[in-house]
């Protein structure tokens, strides 16, 4: 298990394809990330089927057949990103910016802001 206070990379919303498992090569949207499981919830991929059963208070829960997205670690899933017009995937490095930032007393100062870049491209995500 890894521990708690690492960071991902992967973050929600992202456009992800998954290298690895029975979905291999299916992209889609991360719906969320589990960072303390290092694992993430991509759209249409590693459905699951729960069956539920009828409850008796409260007429709303009816039973039946509920299929949705089960977690996969985020070692199976690249970043896609769209280079000379075409989609590729591609590793997610950091680099750091300098920024000019204002004081409530309007001074300004300069300090640096990280952001996320694909290694493949150099852009920003």
């Amino acid at each position: 298990m890894s521990s708690s206070n690492k960071s991902v990379s992967i973050k929600k919303g992202d456009h992800v394809k998954v290298i690895a498992g029975n979905d291999k090569g299916v992209e889609g949207k991360v719906i969320d990330v589990l960072t303390e499981a290092d694992r993430v919830i991509v759209e249409g991929v590693n459905r699951v089927k729960r069956h539920t059963r009828a409850g008796q208070t409260g007429g709303a829960s009816t039973g039946g057949i509920i299929t949705s997205e089960a977690p996969i670690h985020i070692s199976n899933v690249m970043l896609v990103v769209e280079a000379d017009g075409d989609k590729t995937t591609s590793r997610i490095g950091f680099r750091r910016d300098e920024v000019t930032k204002n004081r409530p007393d309007g001074s300004t100062y300069a300090a640096q802001r990280s952001v996320r870049v694909a290694t493949k491209t150099g852009k920003e995500i």
